[in-house]
């Protein structure tokens, strides 16, 4: 495979100085609903609000300084727009993102915040065409926000800590989007914790890993619709579907309904604000769409809560 624990434990001396180790909290109430020991990963206290710069600060560290002079341009929905315009600005890298015009506005501002410079395509499945075009005209490199080794390789970093604070963990409950975060938490818990599962969550409307692990081969999608815009990725990352179907136990689909009530579980619950994208691993175990069995210690991944307050409550009913 393209990514080994050995670049999981150097992006880890790189990115753990700068980066905060999130907590790894109990959860009773969860616990409770799946009839097993239950365990947050809070990614969305990392800087930036996700797990995202674990990969961005470890994926520009390796650049060379020939890509680094060109700059860098990239395309997301929000949350990989703003670790990789936060981990280009600690680096003094000029860096493009491409963002489509759907994406929140607490996101868009937050990556200007630090530093980028923000162009739109009219939605996610037009985000590489814009790209193409910059790069022709700029010589920029394109950092992928997710189909990138050094990018896994930083995000598999997050399953190092929770195997830290909990050595016997079972199960690793993960949000799916191009399949970044699962890619490098899969390796790292294959090297270090064999035997444990890993399962990933995708929302129906943006279910590109699931349909690539049917198709055996990633697949655009031509339409994608949930509120979990950080999972929304138009298709899987060819090294993320390779790792995925090698190490992964499965990887289930939920309606947006099931990720919302995973966030009012984790506001009223664990006093966790979580975007939609960082519910739904949550929102699938509530829902009994993982199966787990009694006595497991089974960890969500809370990958991050950089929510639109007006959404937010509009998602709660307020």
């Amino acid at each position: 495979m393209s990514v080994a624990i050995e670049d999981i434990e150097r992006a880890r001396r790189i990115v753990g100085p700068v980066l905060h180790r999130t907590p790894l909290l109990s959860s009773r109430g969860l616990g409770e609903r799946i009839g097993a020991a239950a365990f947050l990963k809070a990614e969305n206290l990392q800087r930036t609000g996700s797990f995202k710069p674990r990969g961005a600060m470890y994926a520009v560290a390796c650049l060379s300084e020939t890509q680094r002079s060109a700059g860098i341009v990239t395309m997301s929905a929000g949350n990989a727009a703003q670790a990789i315009a936060f981990a280009a600005g600690s680096a003094g890298v000029r860096v493009t993102v491409a963002m489509p015009e759907t994406a929140p506005k607490t996101k868009v501002d937050a990556t200007r915040g630090y530093g980028a410079d923000v162009v739109f395509a009219p939605d996610v499945t037009k985000l590489t065409l814009l790209v193409q075009d910059i790069q022709g005209r700029t010589g920029a490199y394109f950092l992928h926000p997710y189909d990138d080794a050094a990018m896994i390789a930083g995000h598999g970093t997050c399953a190092l800590e929770v195997l830290d604070d909990l050595p016997e963990a079972d199960v690793f409950v993960v949000g799916v989007g191009g399949g970044g975060l699962i890619a490098g938490i899969a390796v790292a818990v294959a090297a270090r914790r064999p035997g444990a599962r890993v399962v990933g969550v995708e929302p129906t409307g943006a279910a590109a890993m699931r349909r690539a692990l049917d198709e055996g081969k990633p697949v655009r999608l031509d339409r994608i619709a949930t509120i979990a815009d950080g999972l929304a990725a138009p298709v899987a990352g060819t090294i993320p579907l390779d790792i995925v179907r090698h190490l992964v136990a499965d990887v289930v689909v939920i309606d947006d309904d099931l990720i919302a009530e995973g966030m009012r579980f984790l506001a009223q619950r664990a006093k966790l604000v979580a975007e939609p994208a960082g519910a739904a691993a949550t929102g699938a175990l509530l829902a009994g769409k993982i199966a787990v069995r009694p006595g497991e210690r089974v960890v969500s991944i809370v990958s991050g809560g950089n929510v639109d307050l007006a959404r937010m409550a509009q998602l709660f009913g307020a």
